[in-house]
């Protein structure tokens, strides 16, 4: 059973540091704050497409690594 949990850990570990790495940033640092790059971060506006689905990907992957964590330390 701990091999098992062990074994899903680094594979929940692997796709969630893929899932990251494919988003797109968010803002364009300081730069893009000197700029005017700032007013979208006060926008209302709402991912879409292959963001939107990263996004909810990586919540999913977040919540299941630290499950798997939590789980690998109990048994």
């Amino acid at each position: 059973m701990h091999a098992l949990l062990l074994t899903l850990l680094v594979i929940v570990s692997l796709a969630l540091i893929v899932v990251v790495l494919l988003q797109s940033g968010k803002s364009a640092g300081l730069s893009g704050a000197i700029s005017g790059g700032a007013e979208q971060l006060f926008g209302k506006q709402k991912a879409r497409g292959i963001d939107l689905v990263l996004h909810r990907v990586t919540i999913v992957l977040a919540v299941l690594f630290f499950i798997l964590a939590i789980a690998v330390t109990k048994l």
